[in-house]
């Protein structure tokens, strides 16, 4: 695999053997094993290395993957209708969770003033400090009437009245690798041997053996079976029920309901690594250069929402949610008389809708609290029923 995808430069290089020598050090500082969750976590996260703390560019045509918001501005044009009528049945707050280069805060608030809705305060949630002069740097660059409404937090804030999006945040979530055998459930880690990382599987323990035992009931799961259990994001979901008073959370990601995402076909997991534009599943390739991401089973996030005090107020797919948002109309503000700039745009909004793109595999969950009335992106096609 590592023969056929593009090289590093030498500085990024050194910069991945030093986050590989610091995991190596983390591991046998643990007895020479820790759970993969604990690579992943070290992986994305560690300050000043880690893919999501370091200086990587990440986003874009000149980065390792492409979202929505960097596919065309047309993305957050459409969200825009369904954040309008949220800030407006709750309060003009917007908190955004990992808000990637900042082109789709930039993209949003330009939406929200053309309609006359921006928001008294854009709170920008982000670990990286490198991403938040990214950040402010386009907001500044395409929005820059706007940016003085905008400020960053380094942790969850207390309490929210209003909207609080998250795209493409939960896969980028530790989670635990699990195999089920015959004789016992197994939790799937790193050790190293030879100076590179191996896998070892060691017996599953506590919370994470009870919802492994319970998935295997639930889901009919055969020996053999190899998948992921997300512990960290159901339970950050849960959290913000303690935050939001008035408000919604808004999420868009990547995934499946729990029956479909423990499908007996899908016996391999959904583990997935992006560098430069190509996917592969050697987590252990280059650590800090590359994404590590694995999808969502929503079930899971609707129950911890649910237990902790959240209402579910709609799932569909992305493609249903943006029609449902208007699309169209969106697309139609640029005549297709002008074909030089209709084109691309339509094109850009294939990639959101199609199929075989995002407009699938993308889904769009909605929790919140003190909010009764239908919300226009779930007005059709809603598939909670299959949570």
């Amino acid at each position: 695999m590592a023969a056929s995808l593009p090289v590093p430069t030498a500085e990024a290089l050194a910069c991945s053997r030093e986050l590989s020598r610091d995991i190596t050090a983390r591991i046998e500082a643990a007895g020479g094993w820790i759970g993969f969750d604990h690579f992943m976590n070290l992986a994305l996260y560690s300050p000043g290395r880690g893919y999501y703390a370091g200086g990587a560019y990440k986003f874009g045509a000149g980065g390792d993957f492409l979202t929505a918001p960097e596919i065309s501005a047309t993305f957050a044009q459409t969200l825009a209708v369904q954040v309008a009528q949220l800030l407006d049945l709750t309060s003009p707050h917007i908190v955004e969770v990992g808000a990637g280069s900042g082109q789709f805060a930039a993209d949003l608030l330009l939406e929200l003033a053309r309609r006359g809705q921006l928001p008294k305060r854009y709170e920008i949630l982000e670990v990286s400090g490198e991403l938040r002069a990214r950040q402010r740097n386009t907001i500044g660059q395409r929005a820059p009437h706007h940016l003085h409404c905008v400020r960053w937090l380094d942790y969850l804030p207390e309490h929210v009245d209003g909207l609080v999006l998250a795209n493409e945040v939960l896969d980028a979530m530790p989670v635990h690798l699990v195999t089920w055998a015959t004789e016992a459930i197994a939790e799937r880690g790193v050790a190293v041997k030879d100076g590179q990382f191996i896998w070892r599987d060691r017996r599953a323990g506590g919370r994470l053996l009870e919802h492994a035992q319970a998935l295997a009931e639930e889901c009919a799961i055969a020996p053999g079976y190899l998948s992921e259990i997300a512990l960290l994001a159901p339970a950050w979901v849960a959290q913000w029920a303690t935050i939001l008073g008035r408000g919604a959370l808004l999420l868009i990601d990547y995934g499946f309901p729990r029956r479909e995402y423990y499908h007996p076909q899908r016996d391999a997991g959904t583990l997935m690594c992006h560098y430069r534009h190509h996917s592969h599943g050697e987590p252990f390739y280059l650590p800090g250069l590359q994404d590590i991401t694995a999808h969502i089973d929503f079930t899971a996030i609707v129950e911890a929402g649910c237990e902790a005090g959240l209402d579910l107020l709609g799932y569909t797919t992305q493609s249903s949610f943006l029609f449902n948002c208007g699309l169209t109309e969106i697309l139609a503000r640029t005549p297709a008389s002008d074909p030089m700039r209709y084109l691309p745009l339509a094109n850009a909004a294939q990639k959101l809708v199609s199929p075989a793109e995002m407009g699938e595999l993308f889904k769009v969950l909605a929790l919140g609290k003190g909010i009764s009335e239908p919300l226009l992106g779930f007005v059709n096609s809603d598939r909670s029923a299959s949570l």
